[in-house]
């Protein structure tokens, strides 16, 4: 088995090439360049260097979303024109799962937190059973910050928070924050292809696929432009 993950639904573009048991490759740019000018050309590099077969591969992964809209778009339309020019199945990932997978191991709770703006974040919990397989405890939703402290204050449990909204609601977290509380450091803190390969793996077993002509991204909310709109 072999995959192409692919996650720009935040701020960090990341690609991996994965096998079953390996990371052959993976490259992530966390830096002021748009993910359309960077997606294809990681790709092209990585395949260039591990001489990737195209025919080789058995799926594209995609973190599906939730994120930002402009990131989803492109990540997306990326996943889909490559699954039909290789006539491949697409790997839908929820962003938010996947970034829980950095934290494989721990026994606390584990919050990611993405900055939506609003004072909102893209979030979910999760915790790792006995045998170290990811758990959902809430799926991934759109909240206000104050509101998933509170939630997470109702587990009583300890909790670490990771992703691009910790920088954002660190200080607000501290404050209403009443389990004892950790926050990832910056290399496991943001979202890794590598990460998202691993999940996908286990959803390729599991048959969780769609074709590249049924993709689309997983938003949780409207647009700013379709909320304005609405108003209109």
């Amino acid at each position: 088995m072999k995959i192409i993950a692919i996650d720009s639904s935040g701020l960090v573009a990341t690609l991996a090439i994965a096998t079953e048991d390996s990371i052959i490759a993976e490259y992530t740019v966390n830096h002021k360049k748009t993910h359309s000018q960077t997606l294809l050309p990681m790709l092209a590099e990585i395949s260039g260097m591990t001489q990737l077969d195209l025919d080789t591969v058995d799926a594209i992964a995609i973190a599906a979303g939730p994120g930002s809209f402009t990131g989803l778009r492109i990540g997306s339309a990326t996943a889909k024109g490559l699954g039909l020019a290789m006539d491949k199945p697409i790997i839908e990932v929820p962003t938010v799962d996947a970034l829980a997978m950095n934290m494989w191991g721990v026994t606390d709770v584990i919050c990611p937190i993405m900055d939506a703006r609003r004072s909102q974040v893209y979030t979910g919990l999760y915790e790792y059973n006995e045998g170290n397989e990811l758990v959902i405890l809430h799926d991934q939703y759109a909240e206000d910050i104050a509101v998933v402290v509170e939630e997470i204050n109702g587990i009583g449990r300890p909790v670490v928070f990771l992703g691009d909204g910790v920088p954002v609601y660190r200080e607000t977290i501290e404050k209403s924050i009443k389990v004892p509380v950790r926050f990832a450091p910056p290399h496991m803190s943001r979202q890794r292809a590598g990460a998202l390969a691993w999940l996908a793996v286990k959803y390729y077993k599991e048959g969780r696929i769609v074709s590249a002509a049924d993709h689309k991204p997983q938003y949780l909310r409207p647009s700013q432009a379709e909320r304005e709109m609405s108003r209109s």
